[in-house]
Order: structure tokens, then C-alpha cells, then sequence
């Protein structure tokens, strides 16, 4: 088998009680065949037109030749650093085909003016913009992210004496304003299918053009997927994406926050695919399935809360439990493609148990909204609630600033996680040059006894951002932001990187706070390099 599964404890008997009916209701044939009434008749229309994943494989094969040839034409130039520009979908499945491959891929996901330099600039390893190639991935054409990357790279290039037509490469839907743009310019664009949502798009264009010119073996990819389409298309209980669905989505009380643990497995970073996906088809009308990325010593792990299911992926899932104890965890092992393949499945089968729609994402534009009134309106800035060590304090509340501490208010903020909630870490900072501040997860989760999230700003706006907007009510928000002399103007637009990041924080935090009721706290660094060591010492 290309996907294995095993289920002890509580999930195992969740799954005993819930995959019989979605077998007899015959859920996986009908899935397969593309019956978009299985979510209800107020999804049907838009279900209609986004279940063209599941001919993914089949329509992606004459791609690979192309991608491949376009490769060795690049390379002949003396063109070896790829640089992928995508938000959501269009990034995060070429992250970690190319990871988990071993070949090298810049992932531009972010508007921090350092980190845009830094993919521009290249460095002496990876070479610099004389030996660059950009990938723009943008479904819709009008992702303001990619268009700004896009707009810096074209300017770039052209400061080279570099023409950006024989740079650029674009990936979009045909007909969508980047394709229309792309195609007058003279650039090489893929169109992918327009009947494929961007977080199902991970065996299309959007997975495969920057992962095979990196270097990546996309036909051995769409191997391992096709080898998994006849076991999740039968209507069986030992279809594994009938049982990951039963697992993710069934129970009473069902247990709505999955914990994603990496042990041992050959496959990197997969779970940050599975938070995209699984966070932003479930998190919608109140409710939703929270994914929560751990390690395998995070707090949640070593005591698991009974709202947390634990998902552990391995090599190899029915000799891992032999040898170790994980009651009650779900164990997965597989090849990518077929992790592509399940994941894809089981969650919309999910979305269809929980009652909702997988394929749309409605609370996505609040902030994309707030972000564009905010650069259009130019408010003075906020004053903060107070400053101590060069840490900018701000609040939704003014309650929750009174210790005057950071320390006091993160206590503060935890006080108002209610039954059942998490804290979501969100850093608009250039990841870069600050990885480690991620660690701030686990001293949080540790801290406030509660699951936590961490997520790179403004890339999880399409991820979580989706699920904290509309799923369940009951996060609460911590902001990192960074102050820095670093900028960079975005050729055609009036402002800037630095004013766009700084625009998409204080616009989704408008959101969650004034439109959501939802607690925020915004901690901008004057020094990040120095001042976050203060904000470790006060999370613990």
C-alpha cells in the first residue's frame, strides 16, 4: 500500500462507529465520480466547479515533458536558483515536494521589505539575481502579495539589463488578469485548471512547475498519487481517506483541534500543507477542525488535551506502534503523492460531516479588505498601550495592558482563552533572519496551558487566517511585528513593502478584534535581534 493508517484507543472507536456509514452511504464513489450535491444544495453550485482535483493526475502527466524541457532550457543558460512567488496553495505544496526532495526552492511568501531583498539579492550559495528564475503563482492573478513580488523582480531584472520575459515564469488560471498581463509582456505561463481551488491544487501546475524546475521528480510524484487513487475511490473500510475523514470529523464530542507531529518520517514539512488545507476548507460557520503543528516533545504531546487529537506521521505506520505507544494517536505513513492524495480526500469527506462547504474560503477577503482601506486612508499610527525594553505594547482591550508588563499581559490574554480555545501566535516579521521565533510557540502553549499556532504573517492569512475569522469563536491573538528601517517601494503602487505588511497586520487585527470580538495583543520589536529575548523570558 502507498498509504498506510493505524488507529488506536478513543479514535479507533470513533472511526469503528462512524466508517460504516460512510460506506453504505457510498460517500467514496460518489466523491470519485464528482457528485457536488454531497455537501448539501448550498454548496452544490460552487462544488460544481471546484472538483477538478480529482482528475489531477491524469490532466497533469503532459505537463511534466514541458516543465522538464523548460528546465534544461533555463539551466543552459546558466540559470540555476529558482524563486517560487505564491501565497497559500500556490506555495506551500511546492515547499515541501522540493524539500522533501532535497533541491533547492526560494519560497517568497511574505511582504517583509527584508525578506523580499533577501530573495532578490540571492546569496553566494544559491547565486544572485544574474542566475535567478521567478515562478509567479497566483490563481486568481490579483494576489497583491505576488503582484508586489512580481513588480519588485521585474524592476530588478531590468536594473541588470536583464529582459524579465526571459525570467519570469507564470502560473494562473487562463483568463485571469496575471495571465492576461503575462501573455502581453511575452512571459512563458502554464495555466492551470480553473476548476481546481488553490489549496487542492497541489498535483497541478501550481505544485509541479516550481518543483520540477528546482529540480524535484514530478513524474515520480504523480506516480506515487496514481498508485492511491483505486484505494480511495472504493466504497470500503479500508479505503484510508473514508477512515482519516471518520477520524478527523467524527466523535461525539468530537475533538476539533489536530495536532500534526513529524516522527521520523522521510516526508518535510507536510504539515504545514495540512494546516492550509484542512484550517481553511473546515473553519466556517462556527465551526472546523484547528490544525496545531508540534514537535514530537511539545507540551500537547507530552499531555495531550481531550479536545486535541494527536496525527503522528512515520515511515512506516503498522511497524511504528510496534515498537513504540501511542495510544490513542492516529499513526500515518505513505509516499507524498499519496499523502497528497488522502489529505485532499479525507478532507472534504470531512467538510461534508461537518455540514459545511470545503471549497470556500468567506471570511479570507475581511482582511484583505481592512489592509486595502487602511493603505488607502493612511490613519496615524495607534499609539501603544505603553513601551518597556523597546517592545511596543498594543491591546483590543485596554484591560489587558494594566500590569504595564509584557509578562502580565500575556497572562492577561490567556486569562480570556474560554472552554475549549487556543492562542494563535502570528509573526509579520522577515522569517529569515528570525527562524527561531518560532520557539515561541512552545514556551506559549506551555504557558497558557492551551494549544497553540504559529503562523509566518502574511502567509497564514491564506491558511488559518480563514479558520480564526470563521470557525469557532473562542482564539485569542498574539501579533509579532517588527520595526525597521528596511523598506522597499513596489514599482506602480503607492506604498510600500514595509507599509503593506504593516497594513495586513493592523487590518486583521481590526477584523478579529472590532468585527469578531476576539482578544489581540500586538507586540512590535524596535530591536527583534535583541528584543526577543525579552519576549522568550516573559512567554515562559
Amino acid at each position: 500500500m502507498t498509504f498506510d493508517i493505524h488507529l488506536s484507543g478513543h479514535v479507533k472507536a470513533v472511526v469503528d462507529a462512524t466508517l460504516p456509514i460512510l460506506v453504505s452511504e457510498l460517500v467514496a464513489s460518489g466523491l470519485t465520480a464528482g457528485d457536488s450535491s454531497l455537501w448539501g444544495p448550498a454548496a452544490e453550485a460552487e462544488a460544481s466547479e471546484r472538483l477538478g482535483w480529482l482528475q489531477a493526475v491524469s490532466v497533469s502527466r503532459p505537463l511534466v515533458g514541458e516543465i522538464l524541457a523548460l528546465r534544461e532550457g533555463i539551466i543552459a543558460r546558466g540559470v540555476t536558483r529558482v524563486v517560487l512567488a505564491g501565497m497559500g496553495g500556490s506555495s506551500l505544496a511546492p515547499e515541501v515536494i522540493t524539500r522533501t526532495a532535497h533541491v533547492p526552492l526560494v519560497v517568497l511568501d511574505s511582504t517583509s521589505p527584508a525578506q523580499v531583498l533577501s530573495a532578490i539579492d540571492g546569496d553566494a550559495e544559491s547565486g544572485g539575481l544574474e542566475h535567478t528564475v521567478l515562478v509567479v503563482s497566483s490563481k486568481s492573478g490579483g494576489t497583491v502579495e505576488t503582484d508586489a513580488a512580481k513588480r519588485a523582480f521585474e524592476a530588478a531584472f531590468r536594473d541588470l539589463g536583464i529582459d524579465p520575459a526571459e525570467r519570469i515564469i507564470v502560473v494562473t488560471d487562463p483568463g485571469s488578469p496575471l495571465d492576461v498581463a503575462a501573455r502581453a509582456d511575452g512571459y512563458t505561463v502554464f495555466h492551470a485548471d480553473p476548476t481546481v481551488g488553490g489549496r487542492y491544487s497541489a498535483l497541478t501546475a501550481f505544485g509541479l512547475v516550481p518543483a520540477g524546475l528546482a529540480g524535484a521528480d514530478i513524474a515520480g510524484l504523480l506516480d506515487e498519487a496514481e498508485a492511491t487513487l483505486l484505494e480511495v475511490a472504493i466504497d470500503s473500510p479500508d479505503n484510508p481517506a473514508l477512515v482519516l475523514a471518520a477520524a478527523l470529523a467524527g466523535g461525539d464530542p468530537r475533538r476539533d483541534k489536530l495536532g500534526l507531529v513529524t516522527d521520523g518520517t522521510h516526508i518535510v514539512g507536510l504539515p504545514d500543507w495540512i494546516e492550509q488545507l484542512v484550517a481553511e476548507s473546515t473553519g466556517k460557520d462556527g465551526t472546523g477542525i484547528l490544525p496545531v503543528v508540534l514537535l514530537p516533545v511539545s507540551p500537547e504531546v507530552e499531555a495531550t488535551p481531550e479536545d486535541l487529537q494527536i496525527v503522528r506521521l512515520v515511515d512506516e505506520a503498522r511497524r511504528f506502534h510496534l515498537f513504540e505507544h501511542h495510544p490513542g494517536e492516529i499513526l500515518i505513513s505513505g509516499s507524498l503523492g499519496a499523502q497528497f492524495v488522502v489529505w485532499e480526500y479525507a478532507t472534504a469527506i470531512a467538510g461534508r460531516m461537518l455540514g459545511i462547504n470545503p471549497f470556500d474560503q468567506p471570511d479570507v477577503e475581511s482582511a484583505k479588505t481592512a489592509a486595502r482601506a487602511l493603505l488607502r486612508d493612511r490613519p496615524a499610527p495607534t499609539a501603544p498601550a505603553f513601551t518597556v525594553d523597546g517592545v511596543e505594547v498594543r491591546v483590543s482591550d485596554p484591560a489587558l495592558a494594566a500590569s504595564g508588563t509584557i509578562a502580565g499581559v500575556l497572562d492577561a490574554l490567556w486569562a480570556e482563552i474560554p472552554q475549549g480555545g487556543y492562542v494563535s501566535v502570528q509573526a509579520y516579521v522577515d522569517r529569515t533572519s528570525l527562524p527561531h521565533l518560532q520557539g515561541l510557540r512552545e514556551l506559549v502553549a506551555a504557558d497558557a496551558a492551551r494549544p497553540a499556532t504559529f503562523g509566518w504573517g502574511p502567509r497564514f492569512l491564506h491558511s488559518t487566517g480563514q479558520y480564526h475569522k470563521g470557525g469557532p469563536a473562542n482564539g485569542v491573538f498574539l501579533q509579532i511585528l517588527e520595526a525597521t528601517d528596511v523598506d522597499l517601494e513596489i514599482p506602480g503602487l503607492p506604498f510600500t513593502f514595509g507599509e503593506l505588511i504593516a497594513a495586513q497586520a493592523a487590518g486583521d487585527a481590526r477584523v478579529l478584534a472590532d468585527g469578531h470580538g476576539r482578544p489581540v495583543v500586538t507586540l512590535t520589536l524596535t530591536d527583534p535581534q535583541i528584543e526577543i529575548l525579552s519576549l522568550f523570558e516573559a512567554a515562559q
